[in-house]
C-alpha cells in the first residue's frame, strides 16, 4: 500500500480508511493533501479488496477548507486553474468511484471541506460536528462541487440561504436537512463509522457500485432515459456471481457471502 505525507491509510475487512492528517491546521487543504487525496481515491478504486472507503480526519476537525497560508493563495496564482487541476479531479474521482464512500465528520467541515464531505455518498457526523459553506465569508463562490451537490440535497432555496449567509449548520440541523445520514456522540463516532462501513462491505460490492451509478445518474435523467439506464445496469448485475449467491442464500434461508462471489 502506498505511503503518504498528509494521509494515514489502513485497510480492514474490505474497508479502506483514508484519513487526512494535518490536525494542526484542522486538515486544511494544501497542494500536497489535495494531490494525495486524488492518488489515494484512485488507488482505492483500483483495489479489488477495497469494497468501501471511509474518508476521515485526524484531530478535532474534519477539514477547514483551503489552506489560506498555502502558496496557491498568495495572489499570484489562478484560483480557477487550481480548481481545474487539483479540486475538480478529486471530486470527480469520488463521485465516479464504483464503491461507496462514507465521510466521518467530527468538528468543522468548512468551505471546500464541506464540499469534500458532500462528495462522499453518505455522511456520519459527531454530535459536535458542523458544516459551513464558508465561501461568501471571504468573497468567493461555492466550488469543489458544492453548487452541484448542495441544491440536490436540500433544495434550491435552502441551498441559496446556506451558501449566501454561510452560517454554521450543526449536526442535528444537518440530519434534519438531509446533509448527513446519522449523528452519533463524539466518543462513539469512530466505532459507529466502522460498523456502518463493515455492513456495507458485507454487501454485494458490484451491485452497490452499480446502485451508486444508478442513483447519481438517475437524478439527472428524464424518466425514460433513467428507466433505460436502470435496465442496462440490471442486466449487468444479473450476470454477476453476486446475484447467483443472493438468490441461493434466499432459497437456502441463510446469510449471503458476497465477498466470495
Amino acid at each position: 500500500m502506498d505511503s503518504y505525507e498528509t494521509l494515514l491509510v489502513r485497510e480492514e475487512e474490505g474497508v479502506q480508511e483514508i484519513r487526512m492528517n494535518r490536525p494542526q491546521v484542522l486538515n486544511a487543504l494544501n497542494r500536497t493533501l489535495k494531490l494525495e487525496l486524488q492518488a489515494a481515491m484512485k488507488a482505492a478504486s483500483r483495489r479489488r479488496e477495497v469494497r468501501v472507503v471511509l474518508l476521515s480526519a485526524e484531530g478535532r476537525g474534519f477539514c477547514s477548507g483551503q489552506d489560506l497560508f498555502d502558496e496557491e493563495t498568495d495572489g499570484r496564482r489562478s484560483i480557477g486553474e487550481s480548481l481545474k487541476t487539483l479540486y475538480n479531479p478529486l471530486i470527480e474521482a469520488m463521485l465516479g468511484m464504483p464503491k461507496p464512500i462514507v465521510a466521518k465528520v467530527q468538528g468543522v467541515a468548512a468551505g471546500a471541506g464541506m464540499s469534500l464531505a458532500l462528495a462522499a455518498d453518505m455522511r456520519l457526523m459527531g454530535a459536535s460536528g458542523r458544516l459551513v459553506a464558508a465561501f461568501s465569508r471571504i468573497g468567493l463562490v461555492p466550488d469543489s462541487g458544492l453548487s452541484y451537490m448542495l441544491p440536490r440535497l436540500v433544495g434550491l432555496g435552502r441551498a441559496m440561504e446556506l451558501a449566501m449567509l454561510a452560517e454554521p449548520i450543526d449536526a442535528p440541523q444537518a440530519l434534519a436537512l438531509g446533509l448527513c445520514n446519522h449523528v452519533h456522540p463524539d466518543a462513539e463516532l469512530d466505532t459507529a463509522a466502522w460498523d456502518f462501513c463493515r455492513r456495507l462491505a458485507d454487501g454485494p460490492a458490484q451491485a452497490l457500485g452499480l446502485t451508486k451509478k444508478a442513483l447519481r445518474r438517475g437524478a439527472e435523467l428524464p424518466i425514460r432515459e433513467a428507466l433505460a439506464y436502470e435496465a442496462a445496469l440490471q442486466e449487468q448485475a444479473g450476470h454477476a456471481g453476486e446475484y447467483v449467491e443472493g438468490v441461493a442464500a434466499f432459497k437456502e434461508k441463510r446469510r449471503p457471502i458476497y465477498w466470495k462471489a
